[in-house]
């Protein structure tokens, strides 16, 4: 393995190259310069030996032995059912027959994760232990542990878990503050790439606020160029002193291998996931986080869109949708007005600013800059909890029907956010499909929205409950991601 020591030097390369320049004057004649016989070479000073290896050698050495330890492996196992031929997979031959000719597999997947608490809470992704029915944790010294999922949140792709340490105390990464770590900070990324084993990678830290990776309200990344490669999902990206500045989540590359992109989760909002588990240990309640809202939608300031509206640059939210009597609206924020920064951060996006949000506590203060027309002004928002108007009147589908095997809800602004959908939707929405179920084999998702069936829009849970019971066809517009699908299904 070829190493690389830095040795001392540095100070006097700068002292070479500082010099005086003579200060040139043109308003009189010069006179013509003479040659001087060349002064010989000042005696070169002797170089000092180094006094330690610190000054012959830089390490992180120290970092990564309190660091590696609390860096884990977690292996996620799922079982899924197979259908052994083709013609037996088909939703209406399920629907009328069943399906007895499936067979299980078993997938598993392999990510790291990180001790944030010293009784065995661990923070990893959601991507790594999503669908897992058995989820094993193995230490860096090689014990595994079986896990407990206490929280998985797909809206920032964290989840948190929980060993039995049998009072053990082990060793944890403390958070650093993510808002202050800065492009060019080294940083360090710690976690099992293919599953080689625990690996220490260094880099800088790239770039920060990168929103452009992913659909989700809530996930404003830290760019890196050190080398992150699958099977880093849920690892430690870590400041020099040794803090978690990030959970490593996504890399950009062609080959599935590094390329010096990758992305981490930045600690902060990290630490609010963990705060919701921490919450609903001590009070027995099922974990859960609940990020407060701003209410409203809005869109990121373009070029042109700066050009209409005046303004000398492109930067900050242009807000599209104010919910009335939402955080925005008591604070005088009206539609067409720019929020240009939360709490002196900049904002550009509206994951930007949700990302912003979501750090904070329902009931907190935040001040932003708002720009209205020419007039630019601070206001103060105090952030709540969306309101959950109407009821979500939660109900799974049953029967016989395209829907069997879907929990559907009202929407309203509590669900929307959930869902991550437009703060001002109404209607119905489908939260979840029972694998294997008839809804999801005829292709519905979470977040689809049940617009019409046969011919009546549909705006409450209970009036679609008894459409798709009255009915032996079924003809059906659902909205997907602003597109309009529809199905027809022949009972």
């Amino acid at each position: 393995m070829k190493t690389m020591s830095l040795g001392v030097g540095a100070a006097a390369l700068l002292a070479a190259l500082a010099f005086a320049v003579p200060a040139l004057t043109q308003d009189k004649p010069q006179p013509a310069l003479r040659l001087a016989p060349a002064a010989p070479p000042p005696p070169r000073a002797q170089p000092a030996a180094p006094a330690s290896m610190g000054h012959v050698q830089l390490t992180f050495a120290p970092v990564v032995r309190r660091v590696a330890p609390a860096v884990v492996n977690v292996y996620a196992a799922s079982v899924t059912q197979v259908a052994t031929n083709p013609f037996f997979s088909d939703p209406l031959f399920a629907q009328l027959f069943g399906n007895p000719q499936l067979r299980q597999r078993v997938q598993r997947s392999l990510g790291s994760g990180v001790i944030v608490r010293a009784d065995g809470l661990i923070l990893t992704n959601n991507h790594v232990v999503e669908g897992g029915t058995e989820i094993t944790v193995a230490l860096n010294d090689r014990r595994e542990f079986k896990a407990k999922v206490l929280l998985a949140d797909a809206r920032t792709d964290l989840a948190v878990l929980k060993i039995d340490t049998k009072g053990e105390r082990l060793p944890v990464v403390p958070f650093a503050d993510s808002d202050q770590v800065q492009v060019g900070d080294l940083v360090l990324a710690v976690g099992d790439p293919f599953g080689v084993g625990q690996t220490v990678t260094m880099g800088i830290v790239s770039a920060l606020a990168r929103s452009q990776l992913s659909s989700s309200d809530y996930q404003l990344f830290i760019q890196t160029d050190a080398a992150i490669n699958p099977g880093n999902s849920g690892g430690a990206l870590v400041t020099s002193d040794g803090r978690l500045a990030g959970i490593n989540t996504a890399i950009y590359s062609r080959s599935g291998g590094s390329i010096g992109i990758g992305f981490a989760i930045p600690s902060n909002l990290a630490r609010r996931i963990v705060e919701g588990v921490e919450g609903g240990l001590k009070s027995g309640a099922p974990a859960r986080v609940v990020f407060p809202w701003v209410g409203a939608s809005g869109q990121g300031v373009t070029s042109d869109i700066a050009k209409s509206l005046g303004m000398a640059r492109p930067g900050g939210v242009l807000i599209k949708d104010v919910y009335p009597g939402g955080p925005l609206a008591k604070a005088g924020v009206k539609s067409g007005d720019v929020v240009q920064s939360v709490d002196g951060v900049a904002v550009d996006d509206m994951q930007g600013l949700n990302y912003r949000t979501a750090t904070h506590r329902p009931g907190d203060n935040v001040k932003m800059r708002v720009l209205s027309g020419k007039d630019a002004r601070e206001v103060t928002v105090a952030l709540a909890l969306p309101p959950e108007t109407p009821p979500r009147e939660a109900t799974t589908i049953a029967g016989r029907n395209p829907l069997t095997g879907a929990r559907v809800q009202n929407l309203s602004p509590a669900v929307n956010t959930e869902l991550q959908l437009d703060v001002m939707q109404k209607g119905v929405a489908i939260v979840s499909v029972s694998a294997g179920g008839i809804a999801g084999r005829y292709g519905f998702q979470p977040g689809d929205i049940v617009r019409n069936v046969n011919g009546a829009a549909i705006t409450r849970v209970g009036q679609l409950v008894g459409i798709l019971n009255g009915a032996t066809r079924w003809d059906m517009v659902i909205e997907r991601s602003g597109r309009n699908l529809t199905l027809s299904v022949d009972g």
